[in-house]
């Protein structure tokens, strides 16, 4: 099954450093196939054929990322399958207009998005748009307006542990490697 895992916290200001082309070796050499990642904010899609009763796929490959680059990584995983119908199923205004900020916000497992929503309070409309397909969160702000959003001030949080954030390019492109690497 085709699987895009998203790591939380690597590579920002120097820090927790994981470079890809080692990032993709890890996985390759836990047997994973059709590895490929993209840019350097831990962003990997695999094949995983994953049956284990006894462990999650997210714990399996949390452990590989700690055995390898010695020292521990959130990661949240989603299948190429769930991403496809969050993006086709997207609210209209995500990504949309150009002078605002686009984020998808991937829960970790076990969390849901129903526990961050709860976590961050109510949403101001004027502000930002919320709106979440499974565990994949849709937010939308005005830059111009973005420091008074609800979601600007997650950070620090429980709701901001619970998540890794792409922006709608990133979280698009991932949809779109998914899915060719499912086609060829």
């Amino acid at each position: 099954m085709k699987m895009v895992a998203l790591l939380r916290g690597v590579n920002v200001g120097g820090k927790n450093r994981v470079p890809m082309q080692e990032l993709k070796k890890c996985f390759l050499d836990a047997g994973f196939t059709e590895v490929a990642t993209y840019i350097n904010s831990g962003n990997i899609v695999f094949e995983a054929d994953w049956k284990s009763r006894e462990q999650t796929l997210q714990d399996y490959c949390q452990q590989i990322i700690e055995a390898a680059f010695g020292f521990p990584v959130i990661v949240a995983i989603v299948t190429a399958d769930e991403l496809a119908e969050a993006i086709q199923h997207a609210p209209s205004w995500w990504g949309a207009n150009p002078a605002m900020r686009h984020n998808a916000l991937f829960v970790v497992y076990p969390a849901s998005a129903e526990d961050v929503l709860s976590g961050v309070g109510p949403i101001n409309n004027d502000l930002e748009k919320v709106s979440y397909i499974g565990n994949i969160l849709f937010w939308s702000a005005s830059v111009e307006k973005y420091s008074r959003t609800r979601f600007s001030k997650i950070i620090g949080t429980k709701s901001y542990q619970q998540v890794t954030i792409r922006n709608a390019n990133t979280t698009r492109k991932l949809w779109a490697m998914s899915q060719e690497q499912i086609e060829k």
